[in-house]
Parts: structure tokens; sequence; C-alpha cells
């Protein structure tokens, strides 16, 4: 199996070099690519001639714009990168006949209510960047390749920014910190992605494309910001990390408490029996993957 991989330095990218390197010749491309071969998803031509000179098997498209915030007032790059881009890739896997995966996310949802929210479930983006979002899974279906879409939400890596990194600087900083606590989902670690990934890849890969569509990839339960900030501090120091923050010293507040540009949904919490029950797969608990990123993240600074 021949298996091309974009945004292979982002913290999914980067856990997917490793995943999917016992299922074949991984060709692994970032922004900056490389003489023979183009990873940056604004430029559709060179998409399109490295495609075509890979002749992959499997397209595993993990770049993305991802600056939620940002997204407000550069739209048009947004929709480039995570609506065009996409197309793009989707129109050449059609050609020839490659699988390609793709990741999106909760943000296709408004987040009302409380019920976990399934792959039929209507849309309603609330942010540019869930739109654009959308309309990279709706290019993609439109296209007619061979697909699989993985909708996840709140994702971490021990490498690169992200909530649990923040929280510790955080905590190692002040007396005292405020986290927002009306906004519900599941912490989703790259790790996770990744495994969860090559095992589809493998399974679709035999040949039954019947499996070709959406699903939902996120890590079991759920929590707000609130519950994740304090199990992660708790977490870290019990693993022996030193901060400046007091016992209960993490209030909870609500959303208005820190205006940003983009609006964020209440609920976004995904319903993932149906990957679960297609291939055979239980998602563990958001702790367990957030124990282990802090446990690196630790050790990484300890040495």
């Amino acid at each position: 199996m021949k298996i091309l991989l974009t945004g292979c330095n982002g913290q999914v990218g980067w856990e997917l070099q490793r995943a999917l390197a016992p299922l074949g010749e991984v060709l692994a491309v970032d922004r900056r690519g490389s003489d023979e071969l183009c990873g940056d998803l604004t430029q559709q031509d060179g998409l399109v001639q490295t495609v075509r000179t890979v002749r992959p098997d499997v397209i595993v498209n993990a770049a993305a714009y991802t600056a939620v915030d940002r997204a407000e007032s550069e739209p048009d790059l947004a929709r480039l990168v995570n609506a065009e881009a996409p197309a793009v890739l989707a129109r050449e896997a059609k050609a020839s006949g490659a699988w390609l995966v793709h990741y999106s996310t909760d943000y296709v949802f408004d987040g009302s209510g409380d019920r976990r929210w399934q792959e039929s479930d209507r849309t309603g983006p609330i942010n540019v960047y869930g739109e654009t979002k959308l309309a990279g899974e709706d290019a993609i279906r439109e296209s007619g390749c061979n697909h699989l879409i993985f909708r996840t939400s709140w994702v971490y890596a021990p490498r690169g920014a992200n909530f649990i990194r923040t929280m510790l600087r955080l905590a190692a900083e002040r007396d005292a910190l405020k986290v927002i606590n009306d906004q519900m989902g599941a912490p989703t670690g790259a790790e996770l992605i990744a495994d969860v990934t090559a095992h589809a890849v493998r399974t679709v890969h035999s040949g039954d494309n019947e499996l070709s569509g959406l699903y939902h990839l996120a890590a079991a339960g759920e929590t707000s910001w609130h519950g994740y900030a304090s199990f992660v501090i708790e977490y870290a120091r019990r693993a022996g990390w030193s901060t400046r923050l007091a016992d209960e010293a993490i209030e909870a507040v609500p959303t208005e408490a820190f205006p940003t540009a983009a609006k964020r949904p209440h609920y976004s919490r995904l319903d993932c029996s149906r990957l679960e029950n297609t291939f055979g797969l239980q998602m563990p608990d958001w702790q367990r993957g957030v124990e282990r990123a802090v446990d690196e993240m630790v050790m990484r600074d300890e040495g």
C-alpha cells in the first residue's frame, strides 16, 4: 500500500506517520513540501501534480486551517484550505481510484441541546471555521470518491500548542485561573485518532467500498473545559509537576467571561457508535489519553 500523507508535522499528522508506517510506504509532506512534492493546500496545481506523481492507494489529509478565531477575519484562506483543497484531493482520488481520508470537526454543529450528535443529525455551524470544514465534507461526498471522513473534537498531543500545555504553563505562573464550564465535549488525543485511522485504512483497503462514509471519532465520556483543566492540573501535581496554583483555585466561569471573535458550540459531544460498530472498536475514556499526554510532557520537561 502506498499512502500520501499531508500535514505530516501537525499534531495528528505527526502521530499518523507512526501509525500508518506498518501499512506500507508513507510519503509524508507538509506545507513546506519538497523539490518533487507539494504539501501546501493553498497550491491546488501543486497538489494535483503531487497526487499524480505519487499515485497513492490512499490519501490521508491531516492538513487544515484550524485557527478558529482568526478564520473570522480570514474566511477566504480558511475556505481555500478547508474546503477547496479537499475538493481537489477528492477529485484526484476519484480519478485514480484512491481512498481519501479526511478530518472534520464537532464545530459543524450549532451545539444546542444535550444529546450526543450523530452523523445523520442536521448540521449548523456557528463560525467560519465550522462552515469551511462542513464545505470540505460536502465536496468530498459530492466527488464520489471512496472516503473516510472523521469528525473529531478537542484535539491534543504531547507536542505542539494545545489546551493541556497552556493549562500546565498557566498553573506554573499563576495563583488562580478562570476556565469556561458551559462548553461540553470530549478531549481526544492525536494518538487515538491516528491509531483508529490506521485500523480503518487497513480495513477498507481490503476492498470493502461499502464502508466509505462519515464517522464520528472522539474519546469516550465528556467534560467541560473547566473539568478538563482541573483534571490536567491535579494529575500533573500527582506526577510531580510544580505549580503556583493553590488548591481549589480554578474558578468555573461562563463562555461570556472570555469574549472571542468566533462563537463556540455549547454542547458538541459526538456519538461514536457508528465507528465502533462498523470497525469493531471501543473508544477509551478521555482521561486515559490525557494522563498519557501529561506524563510525556512532565517527563520531557524534567529531562
